[in-house]
């Protein structure tokens, strides 16, 4: 059997891919494994908005209480808000049902330890051994012995953590909110309310179908737009399970994980709390990003894409502020696991303390040229070991003159080759991205 588990759980095109009998067993293998079959054993699920989610719930909550173990229902709630609760509920593991900035027919199974954190791969890889046994032998209690659903609507306790994370009032602001019709549509504007902004709220009337359809953090011209139209003081994009940020300053200009990591990680600095004066990004953050922190005393620790491995690196070297371009940012001094609606009040509690509007905040980087191809090719690690690749790579390394930079790597989840070049110089950059990609396709092209 193939691997299911990804950097993000298990994910596939729901009913397809990601069945209900898939669901079920996830559920079945998922109890035995992070519950050791001890008594009282419970836990946590939390879904996005999008319709398959509750298929999805109703087969993996089936599988759960099949196992004896307690199911505490949280319904619809952020995937940072899971990882908050199962914790604080004491549960002994948390699920959540997305696939959060996917299409609505994808749909995806993410579990956490008790802890709150994703699950280790030597955990992920015990679950998949069991799944690959095509007979079914973990144990099925009957009678009194099996689970039981508890509804535990725990939103407002999620909401109180988040406003208990920051210092200042919001009173004053003008905040156009974009929830991606997904998990924030009810908690983000009731945040920002409730702490005095004004609030806009764009995309927060999730129909099952609309999740991510047009809006949120990967399509930020919308909230661009209404920051303009309003004349709002900013913007905040989420995506549908509101992990994820991007703002938006009041001149329209877009504000990524890599400006929000440097405004957070200056703040941080200056109060003496970016534990060991270190922040953990990943291979695709900005080389502006890494000049900026080198100009403030700041070292940044680079991973491979994927908050999974920031996490790691964040844990093992025991670091506060972590994350990627993409806007999932890590504040671990807070919680277990990157939170949109949690980075964007951090974000907000920095411009009201400094006093700054978010276009001067911004301006701790200069943002470098970065050009992103994607190659659909037939072998997608074939790249490494290709000299006429290599070679490509390497011309367009010496035409960048130590100016920029090329990366090359393949996707997770497809068939395809990233190729991203970086420099000040953006017609040279156009240069060695056309050359390393004609390589590339005349070499592996499918």
């Amino acid at each position: 059997m193939a691997r299911l588990f990804g950097t993000d759980g298990v994910r596939g095109i729901a009913n397809t891919e990601l069945t209900p009998e898939l669901a079920f067993r996830l559920g079945r293998v998922g109890a035995y494994v992070l519950t050791k079959e001890r008594s009282g054993a419970r836990i946590a699920i939390g879904k996005d908005t999008r319709i398959s989610s509750d298929m999805l719930e109703a087969a993996l909550v089936s599988g759960i209480l099949s196992m004896g173990v307690d199911v505490l229902r949280l319904g619809v709630i952020s995937t940072p808000g899971v990882a908050h609760l199962t914790r604080h509920l004491r549960a002994d593991a948390g699920v959540m049902i997305s696939a959060s900035h996917n299409p609505v027919e994808d749909n995806g199974i993410k579990f956490f330890g008790g802890d709150g954190f994703k699950l280790l791969d030597d955990v992920e890889d015990e679950i998949e051994k069991i799944l690959a046994d095509s007979e079914d032998t973990l144990p099925r209690p009957i009678g009194a012995a099996v689970g039981r659903i508890h509804d535990a609507p725990a939103v407002g306790t999620y909401v109180k953590f988040l406003m208990d994370t920051v210092s200042e009032r919001f009173e004053g602001l003008h905040i156009v909110l974009d929830c991606a019709n997904g998990a924030a549509s009810d908690i983000a504007p009731e945040v920002f309310e409730r702490l005095g902004a004004k609030v806009t709220v764009l995309n927060a009337q999730p129909d099952g179908v609309n999740i991510n359809v047009g809006c949120g953090s990967t399509h930020p011209h919308v909230v661009q737009r209404a920051v303009l139209n309003h004349e709002a003081d900013l913007g905040l994009a989420f995506d549908g399970d509101a992990d994820r940020l991007i703002a938006v300053d009041s001149t329209g200009q877009v504000v990524d994980g890599d400006f929000i990591m440097a405004i957070c990680a200056r703040a941080l600095h200056e109060k003496g709390l970016l534990r060991n004066d270190t922040v953990v990004a990943t291979v695709m953050s900005n080389l502006g990003f890494m000049k900026a922190m080198e100009e403030i005393g700041v070292r940044v620790e680079t991973t491979a894409v994927g908050d999974r491995y920031v996490m790691e690196a964040m844990r093992k070297g025991d670091y506060v502020l972590g994350g990627e371009q993409s806007g999932h940012i890590i504040f671990l001094n807070h919680t277990t696991t990157g939170d949109g609606i949690l980075t964007a009040l951090q974000l907000v509690n920095i411009l009201v303390e400094s006093g700054q509007s978010l276009a001067k905040l911004r301006s701790v980087m200069k943002r470098y040229p970065q050009i992103l191809e994607n190659v659909r090719v037939s072998d997608k690690h074939a790249w490494r070991d290709n000299a006429k690749i290599q070679a490509a790579l390497e011309e367009s390394t010496a035409l960048l003159s130590g100016q920029g930079r090329v990366l090359v790597r393949e996707s997770g989840t497809e068939p395809i080759v990233r190729v991203m070049v970086e420099g000040p110089d953006e017609r040279l950059l156009e240069t060695c991205v056309s050359h390393i990609v004609k390589v590339i396709r005349q070499e592996l092209g499918a």
